[in-house]
């Protein structure tokens, strides 16, 4: 008996040593688990130029950042011409990457989401994302929905699809041009015409190779789509449409007039071409920002009904990698940017006191302004030297609500882009996608057939009637 109690002993206390071996290894775990997330570095891909002072604005952002949430980041910025070949090539590599600037219109998010490449965010947005998520126009995540679930963060701004006329004001002014009854491409001819003959050193519409011309149109998989207006929801190639036919032939018609740059297919923004007007995506107070980046005055007239589309509302997102290690600090980092005024504005105009300052609004600015939703009680202006030194795409770290107004702009301004979103309508097709797995070859051969057709039609730079036959004959070989 003796023996066996012995042996009991033994086996207990060989039990208690292991018991207290395996707490002493889960305990040193924790806290393995807690340093590293400490040191937890998040990659994010986001399109745009480099800028002078990149690095110091991210020291600024990760001290905070660092402090808040227990990660750093590491900002890769890739050109826009470059960006969806470049993130394209990233995915098919494996590359490491934990967030990437996705749109309907670059890096494409339905077809990323499609393919797998990103995360399922439901689960973590009603945990770490839960502040972000609930301030958000619900139709912003109604868009970033694919098969009921969403797989991107919508920067929140302008919601509708509203192209736009860009005007410089001297001109307008110079010759009493009533800009605000221009709506249709043809009612630009007599203006055109006027200022290739009073202003020989203009180029009275100036286009670039990224130029599409006015299609009242949602695509659904381009250059397939449904007509704005069509309640029946009849699905069409657009070059088939009466509509585009009379655009592309209008634009024809301007080309050979000599109203447009004739490089206008391969030109990339140049801001020292001197120009009448070109075409915008508008939103309240846009000729405010294209202004300060022209470096003078421009006013806007709307082309077309502002329209809900899916591919607007996508117009701005942030995807986590299906990959990411860390996905609940991913989610936690865009809620913080997306809540918190300091970081968000920190990301988009650099360092208070060396990038911007503060001024004070107008009295009377600031009383009418009272009560508003998104309204500071300051303005911020931007240093001599800031747009040479830091400025990046407003709209492509996180939403803009939350960011101050420049001096130059309304103290008001979100407010009036959140009416301007409350009053925006849905296109009738708002809300569908259409699920490319069966016929993702030959969508993905649309897309080539319209890169080697699309700039040189939508610029007027060949005859429509002869190359328009030409694309439609590629079309019906890809399987349109």
């Amino acid at each position: 008996m003796r023996l066996k109690r012995k042996r009991r002993k033994a086996v207990f206390a060989a039990i208690l040593a292991l018991a207290v071996c395996m707490l002493a290894g889960c305990m040193a775990g924790t806290e393995d688990e807690k340093q590293g997330e400490a040191d937890v570095q998040l990659i994010w891909y986001q399109v745009g130029e480099a800028q002078k002072d990149d690095d110091l604005v991210l020291e600024a952002v990760n001290a905070y950042i660092r402090e808040k949430l227990g990660v750093t980041l590491d900002i890769r910025k890739v050109g826009w011409a470059d960006y969806n070949q470049k993130m394209r090539v990233l995915m098919q590599t494996g590359d490491d990457w934990d967030l990437c600037f996705t749109s309907s219109w670059t890096n494409d998010y339905l077809q990323n989401v499609q393919k797998g490449v990103f995360l399922q965010l439901d689960g973590y947005l009603k945990k770490q994302g839960k502040q972000l998520y609930g301030r958000m126009d619900p139709r912003f995540w109604e868009a970033a929905k694919v098969g009921g679930k969403i797989y991107g963060v919508p920067s929140e701004k302008e919601i509708g699809n509203c192209p736009v006329w860009v005007f410089t004001k001297e001109y307008v002014d110079k010759y009493d041009i009533p800009y605000q009854d221009i709506h249709e491409l043809e009612d630009l001819e007599p203006w055109l015409a006027l200022i290739k003959e009073k202003e020989p050193d203009v180029t009275p519409l100036y286009l670039t190779k990224d130029f599409t011309a006015p299609t009242y149109m949602d695509k659904i998989c381009d250059p397939v789509g449904i007509e704005y207006d069509d309640e029946a929801l009849t699905v069409k190639n657009v070059f088939e449409t009466k509509k585009m036919r009379s655009v592309l032939a209008t634009m024809r018609k301007f080309y050979v007039a000599g109203y447009i740059n004739p490089e206008a297919p391969v030109a990339s923004n140049d801001k020292s071409v001197k120009r009448f007007v070109t075409k915008g995506d508008g939103q309240p107070y846009a000729e405010l920002i294209w202004g300060k980046d022209l470096g003078y005055e421009v006013v806007v007239s709307q082309i077309m009904d502002t329209k809900i589309t899916n591919a607007s509302a996508r117009g701005a997102m942030t995807a986590v990698n299906q990959d990411c290690a860390h996905p609940k600090k991913a989610v936690e980092l865009l809620n913080l940017i997306h809540t918190d005024e300091y970081l968000r504005n920190l990301l988009n105009y650099g360092i208070k006191d060396v990038h911007w300052d503060k001024c004070a609004p107008d009295e009377k600015e600031l009383k009418a302004a009272q009560g508003k939703p998104y309204v500071y009680d300051f303005k911020i202006k931007l240093r001599e030297n800031a747009g040479e030194d830091y400025s990046v795409p407003y709209w492509v770290q996180g939403g803009l609500f939350p960011t101050y107004v420049l001096d130059n702009e309304p103290l008001d301004k979100w407010a009036m882009v959140k009416e301007f979103n409350d009053a925006s309508r849905e296109a009738p097709s708002f809300g569908f996608d259409f699920d490319l797995e069966s016929v993702s070859v030959q969508a993905g051969a649309f897309r080539n057939v319209l890169d080697e057709f699309g700039k040189a039609l939508y610029t007027g730079s060949v005859n429509p009637d002869r190359y328009l036959p030409r694309l439609q004959k590629k079309l019906e070989a890809a399987g349109i």
